[in-house]
């Protein structure tokens, strides 16, 4: 194919005011940046700094890192494999796999009148208080918001088949502990059998980091697989054991 003129043209270059207007970042912002070497150094024509798409292309790297909730060290680090010739997207790519949320729950937001209307006398100061202790719902003037609308409507149906709020929130707290060993085996089987000795992300190549985001991705549904079966044959056990229990009264 026939080199066109605008292939010959040369890369576009920036001042720091132009380079930052580009990235929708503030002056003060890309000379930090430039401050703690997360920005490679410009090309100096006498006493003016000249920034290219590469350093445009980092700035709007850090700013897509930022917002996945990396902190700047560890953008640092990020950066620095990628220099060294490491894929810095499949090391982004295996930490998303690794801290990305396991729950799909949706928050739902009740008024007081619909919180009344849901619990009445059972919606107490008490059961107020213990829900917030327990993390479920946060407070405003206007009502409540609570994590899960799944947990939220299970409340209400046991409250409305005679179950007092009190009770639901005792067996939620225990049902919480008993969650967390049960992530705790499953944290420590990815942290033992997967990551072994591992102790920075940075350690992999781009070829070992997509593997085991691969594994990581495949072993997700699994757990939560092994969990559902888990809880449903143990109340198949306790279930047929309390049965027993009564009938031999």
């Amino acid at each position: 194919m026939a080199e066109t003129e605008k292939d010959r043209e040369p890369p576009r270059e920036y001042r720091i005011a132009e380079l930052a207007e580009a990235a929708g970042l503030s002056v003060r912002t890309v000379r930090f940046y430039r401050e703690r070497r997360l920005l490679p150094p410009p090309r100096k024509a006498g006493r003016i700094a000249w920034y290219g798409p590469e350093h445009l292309a980092r700035l709007r790297l850090i700013a897509e890192l930022l917002e996945r909730g990396h902190a700047l060290g560890g953008i640092a680090e990020l950066i620095g494999a990628g220099e060294d010739g490491r894929d810095v997207a499949e090391l982004i790519g295996l930490q998303a796999a690794l801290v990305a949320p396991w729950s799909d729950e949706a928050p739902v937001h009740l008024t007081w009148d619909e919180l009344y209307a849901a619990f009445g006398d059972e919606l107490t100061e008490a059961n107020t208080a213990e829900s917030l202790a327990q993390g479920f719902i946060t407070v405003d003037s206007e009502g409540i918001t609570h994590i899960s609308r799944r947990l939220m409507d299970a409340s209400v149906a046991l409250v409305d088949e005679g179950v007092p709020l009190a009770a639901v929130l005792e067996v939620s707290r225990r049902a919480s502990e008993y969650a967390d060993a049960m992530a705790d085996t499953f944290v420590a089987l990815i942290r033992d059998r997967l990551l072994g000795a591992l102790t920075h992300v940075q350690d992999l190549t781009p070829a070992e980091a997509a593997r085991l985001t691969e594994r990581i991705h495949r072993i997700r549904p699994l757990a939560r697989t092994v969990n559902d079966a888990q809880f449903a044959l143990a109340m198949d056990r306790r279930v047929r054991a309390e049965y027993d229990r009564l009938d031999g009264r």
